[in-house]
């Protein structure tokens, strides 16, 4: 099959998505390592319980919405893997959105198509969401707010926003640079002018745009907050957002703050570190907002990557939040093809020198902390630098529309 349109290379990752849950299917069967997700049997189980009438939380670990239950019910009254189905259309969906923001922006057809295929045919991609993990549709909902932005259709965009916060909650750090975005003709007027008082007040003055925007927003998260606060009560806050805030997961993972908090979980002041621990992110985060919100698909890429590699928790599903972004940004980068694949390589093998210690402790339970927390910093440095080359490439082209 010839990848000479976007058609062709839905229909290739369609094919090889099916034949991953196929192949799933039978290792479940045969293999004493599943590769279906845990948490995909959270999901199903928090869905047979609001089949039958009953909160999903009184499901041990289910730290999600209660939407998601809802719309994974068929697994239940089906076929159970009708949530793998679920996953897989939103993760193919996040391809042509990938293709269409390019296109709008005027980039031609065969460039839009091979950076959709770095979504459409990424094997981490199609992984995640055929093992039975909900990531694609953030990826969806993220891409689909930006598009909707990129054409204008601020109600919308807003609405597709709150369910992107309602769903995951780390979205709302991209609140800022949307913020400012919605009166970008009058701050790149002022900031042409020199007028720094007034573009101080151009960056924090609520125009009409901002305020119905900001309504809509509130209005969809306010709306499902309290319908499931009123059938769920505070289970539902707890598990769905005030968890995820304050969570201290002691379990080995990605990040450099990882063994830090596995040494101080019993200490008095192991929340106040976890907090803490925000900083950094807040600084780049305000920074990056600041500085790109003219370029929403660099802003939020950057925002992104730095959030999930400062985090508290980092595990390989929340490398799909950044990287739905990334082909969005690859047309603007200066960088040679070599570069950019010795880059792409040095990721990976910053993964595997975690995963290898990983294994060790997970399976065979020898003391591996020190060297997973090694691989960790290893592996944090390896996204600094490329973070930092990819701000060093990245030339946004002259005729390519703004957002």
């Amino acid at each position: 099959m010839k990848l000479d349109t976007v058609w062709s290379s839905l229909g290739l990752s369609v094919i090889g998505r099916v034949a991953l849950l196929l192949y799933g299917e039978w290792q479940d069967r045969t293999m004493a390592v599943k590769f279906t997700d845990i948490d995909y049997y959270v999901f199903t189980d928090a869905s047979r319980l609001m089949h039958q009438n009953m909160s999903p939380y009184y499901r041990p670990t289910y730290r999600y919405t209660p939407l998601l239950a809802w719309m994974l019910q068929p697994n239940v009254t089906l076929m159970q893997m009708f949530g793998k189905l679920v996953f897989v259309f939103f993760d193919v969906v996040t391809g042509y959105l990938i293709y269409s923001l390019l296109r709008s922006q005027g980039f031609k057809e065969t460039l839009s198509n091979v950076c959709a295929c770095f979504w459409l045919l990424n094997p981490l991609a199609a992984t995640v969401s055929t093992r039975g993990n909900a990531e694609s549709i953030m990826t969806f909902l993220v891409l689909l707010t930006l598009r909707l932005l990129q054409g204008r259709r601020y109600i919308l965009a807003a609405i597709s926003y709150g369910l992107s916060i309602h769903f995951k909650i780390y979205t709302i750090t991209y609140a800022m640079p949307v913020y400012f975005m919605l009166n970008e003709e009058k701050l790149v007027n002022l900031s042409r002018k020199g007028h720094r008082l007034e573009q101080c007040v151009g960056y924090i003055w609520p125009t009409g745009r901002r305020v119905y925007f900001g309504v809509v927003v509130a209005f969809v998260l306010l709306a499902l907050t309290g319908l499931y606060y009123h059938w769920y009560g505070w289970a539902f806050l707890d598990n769905t957002y005030l968890y995820h805030i304050g969570r201290k997961d002691i379990r080995h993972n990605f990040s450099p703050y990882f063994y830090l908090i596995y040494l101080t979980a019993e200490s008095p002041h192991s929340s106040v570190l976890a907090l803490l621990v925000f900083i950094p992110q807040l600084i780049l985060i305000v920074t990056f907002s600041i500085k790109f919100y003219m370029d929403l698909p660099l802003c939020w890429f950057l925002i992104t990557f730095v959030f999930v590699t400062y985090n508290k928790v980092c595990t390989s599903q929340y490398f799909l939040w950044y990287l739905c972004l990334l082909p969005v940004v690859l047309p603007n980068l200066r960088m040679s093809l070599r570069r950019g694949v010795a880059l792409i390589i040095l990721w990976f093998i910053g993964q595997g020198l975690w995963l290898l210690p990983a294994y060790g402790l997970e399976f065979e339970g020898f003391n591996m902390f020190m060297y997973i927390w090694s691989a960790g910093i290893f592996f944090f440095f390896i996204n600094i630098y490329i973070v930092t080359a990819i701000l060093d490439n990245y030339t946004a082209k002259p005729h390519t529309k703004s957002l």
